[in-house]
């Protein structure tokens, strides 16, 4: 989650994102189900958390943790779950072979040092903005999108500058499972904005405190649907009077990401 970290003031707790509407239908997709609602809380959960979050049976919740604990992708401890070694295995790999991250990295660092600020590489899963990669600023009042976490595509730079170059059909269908009528006919046109300046700004839409800047990546020339998107995170209250400058660097650092990508 994006959080401005400052050591004498305690973040507000984010409400928990739905992993998802739909009940799982098979005893594969249940196990599946309880994974992901797992790895989307971001720390350890109880079974009665669970229980609100996957709309699942305790007793069908046992039964799906206990499998996952014995195969080692779940972890217990004081009655709390959390993923295990075997899903740790599988995000390092994850991360290692993502040819995204080790594109984007050089010029994440680069930005990061030109602004001092934290930024970010976010792509579009299941109609949430996940964090993929992490650059942080080294100041100790600084903005962090932990790797891994997600929030809706409906709010922040991060997430509407993914909403914005998905494919028409796609972006319609996240926008009105998510947004009210009135609220979804103001972020659609938002959106088209977004697509003719070609980046996203947001203060506070996420976490109170917090502006940022967001680019996509396009992994080929015609530009129609972003790869993923990189973002500059910074308070808001050191933002004032470097917003053009913070948007050029941004856009700079994605159009040099995008054009590696699209040397492939």
């Amino acid at each position: 989650m994006l959080n401005a970290v400052d050591p004498t003031i305690a973040p507000e707790p984010a409400a928990p994102a739905a992993v998802e509407s739909a009940q799982p239908a098979g005893g594969a997709d249940r196990v599946l189900f309880v994974l992901a609602a797992l790895a989307q809380h971001g720390s350890p959960i109880t079974v009665r958390e669970l229980v609100t979050r996957t709309g699942l049976p305790k007793s069908t919740l046992y039964r799906q943790l206990m499998l996952l604990k014995r195969w080692g992708f779940v972890l217990e401890s004081d009655g709390e779950y959390a993923p295990g070694p075997i899903s740790l295995q599988l995000a390092l790999g994850f991360d290692m072979a993502s040819h995204l991250a080790r594109e984007a990295l050089p010029d994440m660092r680069l930005l990061a040092q030109q602004s001092d600020e934290s930024v970010g590489l976010v792509v579009a899963v299941k109609d949430h903005a996940v964090c993929l990669e992490m650059v942080e600023s080294r100041q100790s009042l600084r903005c962090s999108f932990e790797k891994g976490r997600g929030v809706p595509l409906r709010a922040g730079a991060s997430a509407k500058s993914l909403l914005a170059f998905m494919r028409d059909d796609a972006r319609e269908r996240v926008v009105r499972a998510q947004c009210e009528p009135a609220e979804a006919e103001q972020l659609l046109a938002e959106l088209a904005a977004i697509r003719d300046t070609g980046y996203a700004v947001s203060e506070g839409e996420v976490d109170p405190g917090v502006w940022g800047v967001s680019a996509p990546l396009f992994s080929r020339r015609a530009r129609a649907e972003a790869h993923g998107s990189v973002t500059l995170m910074v308070p808001a209250t050191r933002r004032q009077g470097r917003e053009s400058a913070l948007i050029d660097m941004t856009v700079a650092a994605a159009m040099r990401i995008s054009a590696r990508l699209q040397a492939y």
